[in-house]
């Protein structure tokens, strides 16, 4: 090692030494990145933009799963939503008070709302804001069964909800009055009101996303259990999830809108398959159409009152058809339909309720297609048959030989040969009609021949 030492000056060894340390320096430099980039907070965003039920629940749980599975600093879930089932509601912060993760809840954009369920939901987030041009509140329970509450049972579930908001807004630091207001007096919030109020309703206004979590850097978030957390979100890594597929598909089939259509499209079919049995494809599509509105009922508040006036007004259209009511019975369906399509819903909220827009063109083309099926089924009945002894007599025929009064022949009618027995004398040629069946034996009479113009053979 001397010797090879000894060969360099001293010149020559600074500037490999020199060499050596800008290499190192350098490959430092390329790994500090990494490393500051694993560092970078990590915040999970996910957008609830769909009726509070329970597949809406199930995607904002299991949200909040993926943020705890991940550290993250932050989850935000972007909310706009009319309301939705209070069992759902429930579970939803439930979930959010035990996260490890804290969890802030954004209305926005500019216009949305969070009513009902939306409004506990939001002042259950650790950090609460609202863009400019939205409002909350108007948390008054409704009956989601399709049954009219008495006046006790109404303010045993208004209490109920009311005692919810008083909860969590108190342990949140938040207003207490206004959110036990927003329950028991239907009371409605914009941002500056919920903002301004004294104590606040929620923590921020901000425009957008990216405002909120610049706000949101270094601000102190008391959790629920009492524990200070301080948010860092600067530079943050942001992740957006998004609903699976079978999320999507079933929050769809929950809106009032395709529910109604459902189960229109379902009755329908299950109509004609029972009219005309072993058609198969109209059973098959009516019987599923059936199942998806029924599961949507589940979700929806459902009158069951609408289910049945509905299915009364199918049914005096079937009878339209089949007793003489100068049109009564068309207009009785028609009207009956209407009525129970307009009460399907059972929801002051216009965004659970089924438009008028829907409601009639779906009722006339229901109508139209129920009348003219059942029109044919008794057009059906009424015919005669055409195959079978049945389907022999009246046919017309001629004669191939000769017969006495009561006695036996031969006949060809309906492009067959037939053994026949006359009702009285009939020459060789002449037109006959079938009058009855007897196993092989056809019995037979003669056609006058004027009718026939006494064509003989």
């Amino acid at each position: 090692m001397q010797d090879l030492l000894g060969r360099f000056t001293a010149g020559q060894l600074f500037v490999i030494l020199t060499a050596l340390l800008s290499s190192a320096e350098a490959t430092f430099a390329r790994q500090t990145p990494v490393s500051s980039a694993a560092d970078r907070p990590f915040i999970l965003v996910a957008e609830v933009d769909a009726i509070i039920h329970p597949v809406s629940a199930e995607y904002m749980m299991q949200a909040i799963d993926r943020a705890d599975a991940a550290d993250a600093e932050l989850i935000v879930f972007t909310l706009r939503t009319p309301g939705g089932l209070v069992e759902s509601t429930r579970s939803i912060t439930s979930r959010m008070i035990s996260a490890e993760t804290p969890v802030a809840v954004f209305v926005a954009p500019s216009g949305a709302r969070a009513a009902s369920a939306g409004f506990l939901i939001t002042i259950a987030a650790d950090v609460a804001a609202m863009a400019p041009g939205t409002h909350i509140g108007a948390a008054h329970p409704v009956s989601g069964g399709g049954q009219q509450l008495d006046e006790t049972m109404s303010e045993k579930a208004a209490s109920d909800v009311a005692a919810f908001a008083r909860s969590l807004a108190a342990q949140r630091n938040r207003n207490v009055e206004l959110a036990e207001q927003a329950v028991m007096k239907s009371r409605a919030f914009t941002e500056d009101e919920a903002a301004e109020a004294e104590p606040p309703l929620i923590d921020l206004v901000v425009s957008d996303l990216d405002d909120l979590l610049a706000e949101l850097d270094g601000f102190s978030v008391t959790r629920f259990d009492g524990s200070e957390v301080v948010l860092r979100t600067a530079g943050a890594r942001i992740e957006h999830l998004e609903m699976t597929w079978r999320q999507r598909v079933l929050s769809g089939i929950a809106r009032p809108e395709v529910a109604y259509l459902l189960f229109s499209l379902g009755t329908l079919g299950l109509t004609i398959e029972l009219w005309n049995p072993g058609a198969i494809l109209p059973g098959v599509v009516g019987g599923l159409c059936l199942l998806l509105a029924f599961f949507a009922f589940q979700v929806l508040p459902v009158n069951l009152a609408g289910v049945a006036l509905i299915g009364f007004g199918i049914g005096l259209l079937a009878l339209e058809a089949i007793v003489t009511s100068f049109g009564l019975l068309a207009v009785g369906g028609i009207v009956s339909m209407v009525l129970g399509s307009l009460i399907l819903i059972d929801s002051p909220m216009p965004e659970l309720q089924v438009g008028l827009w829907l409601i009639l063109p779906m009722t006339l083309a229901l109508s139209a297609i129920v009348l003219f099926l059942a029109r044919l089924a008794v057009g059906a009945q009424r015919r005669r048959a055409v195959t079978g002894r049945a389907g022999m007599v009246d046919e017309v025929g001629r004669a191939l030989t000769t017969f006495d009064s009561g006695g036996l022949g031969r006949v060809v009618t309906h492009g067959e040969i037939w053994s026949a027995m006359g009702t009285e004398p009939i020459a060789e040629g002449d037109q006959v009609k079938v009058v009855g069946v007897d196993g092989l034996t056809l019995t037979v009479r003669r056609l006058p021949s004027v009718l026939h113009g006494g064509d003989k053979r």
